[in-house]
């Protein structure tokens, strides 16, 4: 079998075999992170929580995941992949199952902390993960492909945790069942992790020795020009590499990114359900949003790689999120509000595949797992302060309105920075590889 066979062969078949299972579980962490933007609809009025307390505990949970998402990350290299991401899952399931036991601020505000500190170090390390398997040709497409999940896990999730309230039983609110019934994946995903994930490909039996020798040269080759580049072999020093001005600006880039996103999601169900609509009809009006932007994503994404150009790929999308928010200031009427969302949510999802495009080409290669989680950890701390001040605003005005508008101002900030790196150089795209099908 020719090399390129043989490369079109592997890459097909890992792609398969990982990818649907790897976007399965990146579902069920979105939904149990947001879900609790839909479970507000009974649980503040049913525990006593005030928009502002809401806004604290839903942000809180970022606080937990930029504490302990560097370190999870150095854990899973530790003990491998396979352990590490099942623990991950093991953990933030039960956590999030024990969402129903909310009594008050204090356990609301204590139990979404802790669900950061255990979800802390899934997405980068699903990300270094990755890096065993696909060489860096096939990073972009599969990284993207990957991340389809956000905007599918809340088009799916959104009708599916408004139907959930609706169930009462065994002295349970719906709310509470919301937790459990979504919770409970994470926690049986967590055993088909320990079976279906290899540590790397010299431990899965179902590769090929000729793809397995192929994939460990090629990953080897890339290895060593990558050391040649950045002057060594290793990782800069975990100082080093958060001094690094690139890695600050892309983090600044992001923090936008997560406040106006996280903002969105965990507050329009709140914002929907005011317009006194039925639970089951908020969730069909909440998936609208993120169905157009699952499409929206893609083709951007793909236009992105196309082309070989990724600044404006990256500043247009935050532009569009800005107008989006900023005509879901003076629209009124539920339908041209959910328009307004719509194009919100659009512009947050398009921008997500060209940033960490860019993010992986400005970054020393050597230093790319821990520069996407330290990216990742710094950035989402905008999911703790965009979800805060909307929860403020909206106790100290009583409209959700003038909520929107430091969101407005966080996108057309990060807008900007998005022209900044590589600017003055002009990169040729990059040469097409074989697509991993």
């Amino acid at each position: 079998m020719a090399e390129s066979e043989i490369e079109r062969s592997a890459m097909r078949r890992i792609g398969w075999r990982l990818v649907p299972f790897l976007i399965l579980a990146y579902f069920v962490s979105f939904l149990d992170r947001v879900n609790v933007g839909f479970a507000a609809i009974q649980m503040n009025h049913d525990v006593g929580l005030t928009a502002t307390v809401f806004g604290w505990g839903a942000g809180i949970f970022f606080l937990g995941y930029f504490l302990m998402e560097v370190p999870s990350n150095l854990m899973l290299e530790r003990f491998g992949a396979r352990i590490w991401i099942a623990r991950i899952m093991a953990t933030w399931g039960v956590i999030s199952m024990a969402m129903a036991l909310v009594q008050g601020p204090w356990s609301f505000i204590g139990l979404r902390f802790l669900l950061g500190v255990a979800e802390a170090g899934f997405f980068p390390g699903v990300i270094l993960y990755l890096t065993y398997w696909f060489p860096s040709a096939y990073r972009a497409r599969i990284v993207g492909i990957f991340m389809i999940s956000i905007p599918i896990s809340s088009f799916l999730g959104s009708p599916i945790s408004g139907a959930l309230l609706g169930l009462n039983g065994l002295g349970l609110a719906g709310w509470q069942w919301l937790f459990i019934l979504e919770g409970l994946p994470a926690v049986l995903m967590a055993g088909a992790v320990l079976w279906f994930l290899p540590d790397g490909p010299r431990h899965a039996a179902w590769l090929p020795p000729a793809e397995r020798d192929w994939l460990d040269a090629r990953l080897r080759e890339e290895s060593a020009r990558n050391a040649a580049r950045t002057g060594g072999a290793g990782s800069p020093s975990l100082g080093t590499m958060l001094r690094d001005r690139r890695l600050i600006l892309f983090a600044a880039i992001y923090f936008g990114s997560t406040a106006s996103s996280y903002g969105l999601t965990f507050w329009t169900p709140q914002i929907v359900k005011s317009y006194g609509l039925t639970n089951f009809e908020t969730g069909l009006l909440n998936s609208i949003p993120y169905g157009v932007a699952s499409v929206a994503m893609i083709l951007w994404g793909r236009h992105s790689d196309q082309v070989g150009e990724r600044r404006w790929h990256l500043a247009i999308p935050f532009l569009v999120l800005a107008a989006g928010l900023a005509g879901g200031t003076v629209l009124t009427g539920i339908l041209p509000l959910v328009g307004a969302l719509t194009v919100a949510a659009v512009g947050v999802y398009m921008l997500k595949g060209p940033f960490w495009a860019l993010a992986t080409e400005e970054l020393p290669p050597a230093a790319a797992a821990a520069s996407i989680a330290a990216i990742n950890a710094v950035g989402n701390l905008g999911g703790f302060l965009g979800p805060y001040l909307i929860g403020a605003i909206k106790d100290g005005t009583g409209s959700f309105t003038l909520a929107l508008v430091p969101l407005i101002l966080f996108a057309l900030i990060s807008a900007g920075l998005s022209l900044v790196p590589g600017r003055g150089r002009t990169a040729a795209p990059a040469p097409r590889a074989a697509p991993a099908r």
